[in-house]
């Protein structure tokens, strides 16, 4: 199980002493609880035995094995204790130049952030009120319990205008003094724990050093099970009470990871929304783009047909020609363009007839193209209108013709009779 509260665990760790070898009169005293006490001298001591194993094995109580001397304490850091398992924290990669130091705050995040100008200024206080010093929040962090993370680190600015940022050791020991310490516990700082990497040395003797109460073995086949030995450190897991805050700040992490992917999911739909909108946006300037280029191209050609009005043809132009006739004559052939052109007006007719298309697709004319399809159906129809009135004209003048030819032959015809 991986823990994203690396630097306590770490800081936890590394700040416990090394356990020195255990008395030869402490071992010999937790043999005797456990094997062969000698409190009652009779056949209750093996009841007390046993006891005294479960006591042990669980982590708590006190052994009693003699009337003249003390009972032996059992913790959770006994060797016999049952409740241990290793874990895996991330090692911190931060140098001891960032000056990064962690306070741990025993309030809420939403208090902490709503204070946040005030809790700097009171560290800055703390501090000594130095005008060359200035408090920095790095980050601010929800911890299990309504506990709050605030990682700072101090600036200082020397008189010749350089800045530099002051160590975490040398941070952290400041905060570590004794009047320093009750400040900030007036503050709410419950702890405070430098981030910074660990050096190679560091490293070797937490590795080499099995922490208190865990059996040799399970540490050695905890180096070895490590999945990532460069970034990840074996952490010991000691009691019921570890295993719990492992597993609240476990939950409280897949909140924020949920939080998050909630975020870039709320993102994601606004960039789609966005993009839809874009395309859209798109394709109507490119119907505005065709229909200027079109009025673009009437108006050059009305320019040039003025411009060159009077002149002959010249070569280019009569080549030209030729070539529209041609595309003319492809487009005007039974069998090729136009017999496809007609097949497709017909497929789209019968599309039409039986309802293909589908109700909610609407298309939108410009309204410039509009009028300009307006204004040539309009000059159809005034042709057409005045091709007809040819063709009556005509048509009473045949008649009259037939008429004038008829009268003619019939008078003839009474004359020969």
């Amino acid at each position: 199980m991986l823990y994203r509260k690396t630097d306590t665990a770490l800081g936890g760790l590394f700040s416990q002493p090394t356990q020195a070898p255990a008395q030869s009169n402490q071992l010999i005293n937790t043999a005797s609880a456990l094997s062969a006490p000698t409190l009652l001298g009779d056949e209750r001591d093996a009841i007390l035995a046993k006891w005294n194993q479960l006591q042990a094995f669980w982590g708590t109580g006190k052994g009693y094995f003699n009337n003249n001397i003390p009972p032996v304490e059992f913790t959770l850091e006994n060797p016999f204790c049952r409740f241990k398992a290793v874990g895996y924290s991330c090692m911190p990669n931060n140098k001891d130049e960032d000056g990064l130091v962690v306070l741990v705050f025993n309030k809420k995040e939403t208090d902490i952030r709503s204070q946040q100008q005030q809790l700097v200024e009171s560290l800055h206080k703390v501090l000594g009120g130095n005008q060359t010093l200035t408090v920095n929040v790095e980050g601010i962090k929800t911890l299990p319990d309504d506990q709050t993370e605030v990682v700072i680190y101090v600036v200082e600015r020397s008189p010749n205008g350089t800045s530099r940022r002051v160590p975490a050791t040398t941070l952290y020991a400041h905060f570590e003094q004794t009047n320093i310490k009750t400040q900030l516990q007036q503050l709410g700082v419950t702890l405070s724990m430098t981030r910074t990497e660990l050096s190679p040395a560091q490293i070797k003797q937490l590795l080499q050093n099995p922490p208190a109460g865990v059996d040799p073995i399970i540490w050695e086949q905890a180096k070895v099970d490590n999945p990532d030995s460069e970034k990840l450190i074996p952490v010991p897991m000691v009691g019921f009470k570890e295993l719990l805050r492992r597993l609240k700040v476990q939950d409280q992490m897949t909140k924020q990871h949920q939080t998050r992917l909630d975020i870039i999911s709320e993102d994601i739909g606004e960039l789609q929304k966005n993009q839809t909108t874009t395309m859209a946006k798109i394709a109507q300037y490119k119907r505005k783009l065709m229909d200027l280029s079109h009025r673009t191209l009437q108006v050059l050609i009305k320019q040039e047909i003025q411009r060159k009005s009077g002149y002959a043809i010249q070569a280019d132009e009569e080549q030209l020609r030729v070539q529209l006739d041609t595309i003319q004559g492809e487009l005007n052939a039974p069998t090729q363009f136009k017999g496809r052109l007609n097949e497709l007006m017909s497929q789209i007719r019968m599309q039409n007839h039986f309802g293909a298309v589908r109700s909610e697709e609407r298309y939108y004319i410009d309204a410039d193209l509009l009028r300009e399809i307006k204004q040539h159906l309009k000059q159809q129809q005034e042709g057409l209108s005045h091709l007809i009135s040819i063709i009556k004209d005509d048509l009473e003048d045949i008649k009259l013709v037939e008429h004038g030819l008829n009268e003619t032959i019939h008078i003839r015809g009474g004359v020969f009779s």
